[in-house]
This record gives C-alpha cells, sequence and structure tokens, in this order.
C-alpha cells in the first residue's frame, strides 16, 4: 500500500494514537533502509493530519538541514521550540541552524537558552563558543570552550578551538598547554595545531 493510498479511520482534524504509531513505524523503517525521500514524505502526510507532531517536524527538519535546505529546517525547528519551549534540545537545533545561516546574534541567543535549561550540555557550549569566536568576542570564546572541555574533557574539537583562540588572542604560552595537554590522548591533533600555529611543544617525557 502506498503512502499516498494510505487510509485510516481517523476524524478529519488529525490521526488516531494507532494511525500516528503505525506511520511513525513505517517512516522509520524507511529510514533504517536508507529510504530518506520515502520517510519524508510519511512524515508529511502526517503534518497534513497532525501538526504539533514533534516526531515529523524534527524529522523533517534534519532531512532539510542534510540536504542543505537550511530555512526550510529552521522554518521545522521553529515550530518545535513553539510546542516545546522547554526542550533544550529544541533550543540547540534552532541555535546550530541559525548558526550556519550566519545569525549569529540569533544563535547566540538560542545556544545560551539550551544551557540555562541544561547546563552540562557540551554542545550547547561548544557552539556557544564558535559563535562568539566568528562575533572575535575572544574572552567570552574562552570561556565558553573551558566549559566545553571540562564537560567532554577527551573529545578533541573543545581543545582545538581553545588553542586557536589563545593564538588569536596571543597567548602562547596558554596555546602551548592546550597543545601539550592535547599530546597526551591526541598526538594527532597536537601535531596539527603545532603545524597551523609554529608553536612547537616537544614530546612528552
Amino acid at each position: 500500500m502506498s503512502v499516498n493510498t494510505h487510509r485510516t479511520n481517523a476524524s478529519a482534524t488529525g490521526l488516531s494514537r494507532l494511525d500516528r504509531f503505525v506511520l511513525h513505524w513505517r517512516a522509520k523503517i524507511f529510514l533504517f533502509l536508507g529510504l530518506r525521500g520515502l520517510a519524508a514524505e510519511v512524515f508529511q502526510t502526517v503534518l497534513t493530519r497532525s501538526p504539533d507532531d514533534l516526531l515529523a517536524l524534527n524529522s523533517l527538519a534534519y532531512d532539510a538541514m542534510q540536504s542543505g535546505h537550511h530555512v526550510l529546517a529552521l522554518t521545522y525547528y521553529e515550530r518545535v521550540l513553539v510546542l516545546a519551549p522547554d526542550s533544550s534540545n529544541a533550543h540547540f537545533n534552532v541555535a546550530f541552524v541559525c548558526e550556519e545561516l550566519g545569525r549569529l546574534e540569533d544563535a547566540e541567543r538560542e545556544f545560551r537558552a539550551a544551557i540555562r535549561i541544561e547546563e552540562k550540555m557540551d554542545r550547547a557550549w561548544y557552539g556557544l563558543g564558535l559563535v562568539l569566536v566568528r562575533q572575535r568576542r575572544l574572552d567570552e570564546a574562552v570561556a565558553a570552550l573551558k566549559h566545553n572541555t571540562k564537560l567532554q574533557p577527551m573529545s578533541p574539537f573543545g581543545w582545538y578551538q581553545l588553542a586557536r583562540v589563545h593564538v588569536d588572542l596571543m597567548q602562547p604560552e596558554e596555546a602551548r598547554a592546550v597543545i601539550r595537554h592535547l599530546k597526551g590522548f591526541e598526538p594527532k591533533v597536537a601535531a596539527q595545531l603545532e603545524r597551523e600555529t609554529g608553536l612547537a611543544v616537544g614530546n612528552l617525557i
């Protein structure tokens, strides 16, 4: 049975719980099989009858973002945010797409909103740090990236960005300390930073 010809016993104003369950699983199966287009068709069908369906909105937003349609993705994510204003993930997703669109003030606001709801959301601290770097607010970026590295001490991404910001602030010793730290668990990233910054640290003893 095709998606377009699927008939349910739902009322004209929405889908029954059973119909929504069936359509959700159909879409999930399509996603599992890599059939993103068919999954999107199912989720669109859900939205025509249940415009407040969070799974459909989030899935269509993600699909749009992966396809490079960031404005469309933001439209979906903003609808999610209206429905779930206390969701740190909803604020983070809006922030991420705003950053991709170059809307840095909006991105900063939403990253901070996500952090207010979930202070230990490491990816929001990282995103905030990157936005502050792009705004050339480097001292604030250092603070945000330090929060990220505290929450994700074994991830090289925050450390890498932190070293680069220290270099931009003309703080070579602080940058060397970060590179030296990275040598202990991510020597390739440390070596990359040495090449990019010209700050030689040497081998750990």
